[in-house]
């Protein structure tokens, strides 16, 4: 499969799945991006078209101590634990998961459960 049949699958994917996801200031959506580097995630109000909190490999917090684990399972779990924390600081308890047409395997499960570890429901 070349890459750009990859690229266009996953969009198809996304897309299917976006048509039943919407994220509300109740439950924001936690929408996942991952690159062959870093991985990335948001808490995202759709009413309002607002992201309430971010956490990335490449956030001041997480990059001392993720190091070069950026890119692999154990980095995509801290990114979870630290969503995670942000959103609890700000009253968010539960939310809706997004993977964005990424297979949920890997660094995007990873993310996810250490989401739910630090105490976020979906």
């Amino acid at each position: 499969m070349t890459r750009f049949n990859r690229v266009r699958a996953r969009l198809r994917r996304k897309k299917r799945v976006r048509k039943k996801i919407k994220g509300s200031s109740e439950r924001p959506r936690l929408c996942v991006f991952r690159s062959s580097r870093h991985i990335y995630a948001q808490l995202i109000d759709d009413t309002t078209s607002t992201t309430l909190a971010e956490a990335s490999t490449l956030s001041k917090e997480l990059k001392d101590k993720v190091g070069k684990d950026s890119g692999n399972k154990k980095g995509a779990e801290m990114v979870g634990l630290e969503i995670a924390k942000r959103a609890l600081e700000k009253g968010i308890k539960k939310a809706v998961f997004d993977r964005n047409g990424f297979l949920y395997h890997g660094r995007v499960k990873a993310l996810s459960e250490g989401a739910r570890k630090g105490g976020l429901e979906f």
